[in-house]
């Protein structure tokens, strides 16, 4: 069963999500709401993981067969994972945990064998879903299924943000606007990376309005169905 799914992001008021920007106009704002939200697991995108969690070197398989089939392995059983994209197999780890949780690496059938083995003798849980990208729906319901996610934050960034909503997964729209303005041309907004001119409008209700912080706000939003 799909769990339900919050897109938590800080932005500046301009929608920008830069993150050295983001921590010059807020504090500890974006992770006292992320509290608040009560989700069990988190979901990264692979450039994300590579600035903050990953080793700098690519994994390079000396065999670079796909393993060609959708998989799940479970490493360890947990009340939550730290949950992170990475469609052709590449990105190395320093640890099995991510921010105190067994981290979980979302990949493609494109992925090679020699990378789920790697992640295995880590102690690293893996699911394998889509033939050529990671196929998110499979995935999150896989997710649910499997391991057991109920409440699930995508923190970023802009591209997976934007495959998500592209998808139509999103449940929740939980945005903590920092006082500051970015204005650089072609930073990341919220949800970025969808190609197609002809996407249509996402229509969202506001639930709730909070100040948090001492000059930031916290809006969260449902999509209108």
């Amino acid at each position: 069963m799909k769990p339900y799914i919050v897109c938590h992001m800080m932005s500046s008021v301009d929608g920008r999500i830069d993150c050295d920007m983001t921590e010059r106009i807020g504090g500890d704002e974006y992770y006292e709401a992320l509290e608040q939200l009560g989700c069990d697991s988190d979901f990264s995108g692979r450039v994300t993981m590579q600035m903050h969690f990953a080793l700098p070197e690519p994994f390079v398989p000396r065999d670079s067969t796909p393993v060609g089939c959708p998989s799940a392995y479970k490493a360890v059983e947990a009340r939550g994972y730290a949950v992170a994209v990475d469609s052709k197999g590449r990105l190395l780890w320093p640890d099995n945990r991510v921010d105190d949780r067994p981290l979980l690496v979302v990949t493609s059938e494109q992925v090679s064998v020699a990378y789920l083995d790697t992640l295995r003798s880590q102690g690293i849980s893996w699911i394998v879903a889509g033939q050529d990208e990671v196929d998110l729906a499979q995935a999150v319901e896989v997710l649910g299924s499997e391991f057991g996610v109920k409440r699930l934050a995508v923190v970023g960034g802009g591209h997976i943000n934007g495959a998500f909503l592209k998808a139509g997964l999103l449940d929740e729209v939980s945005l903590v606007m920092g006082a500051g303005i970015d204005g650089r041309r072609g930073m990341t907004a919220v949800f970025d990376g969808i190609d197609d001119p002809a996407f249509p409008t996402t229509l969202l209700r506001l639930n709730s309005v909070e100040r948090i912080g001492r000059d930031s706000v916290w809006l969260r939003y449902t999509f209108l169905k």
